[in-house]
């Protein structure tokens, strides 16, 4: 049998999560209206697909420099957009005021900032996780203390 799942089976956590995927941040089939997909620069690839994590523009800056590498960066005036590999908010609550994109749904209007050397678009996910702790005075998921 091919196809959806079968009534009374058990879907495994990967076929919830692309079917959560699908639907969008509204629960919904989502349609990004304004923007699009960012155009990655000439002669770079995605082999693990892209997100983005979009950043108040006024920590981009101060993020950088803490950085062990820094990706393809998109502004829009207001926020910046870092381009992370796909699923990196799996397990992780990226914090406020951080916004995490599935789909990299970057703004028509931003422009590419910073464009790294070689094939590969990505800003490394855990890194810019700390630094957006770090710069926002939010600590990390895997560090506060668990209540029974």
């Amino acid at each position: 049998m091919t196809g959806g799942p079968r009534p009374g089976r058990a879907m495994g956590l990967d076929t919830l999560v692309r079917i959560r995927r699908e639907q969008g941040p509204s629960g919904r089939a989502w349609t990004p209206g304004g923007t699009t997909a960012s155009a990655l620069p000439e002669g770079m690839t995605a082999p693990l697909g892209c997100d983005a994590v979009a950043v108040p523009a006024r920590f981009g800056p101060v993020i950088v420099p803490r950085l062990p590498r820094v990706g393809c960066v998109y502004t829009d005036g207001a926020h910046w957009w870092w381009i992370v590999p796909s699923d990196s908010d799996y397990a992780l609550s990226w914090p406020v005021p951080a916004h995490y994109a599935p789909g990299a749904p970057v703004p028509r209007t931003a422009r590419l900032i910073h464009r790294p050397e070689g094939t590969i678009p990505y800003t490394p996910p855990i890194p810019l996780y700390l630094a957006l702790c770090r710069v926002t005075g939010t600590t990390p998921d895997w560090s506060r203390p668990i209540s029974a």
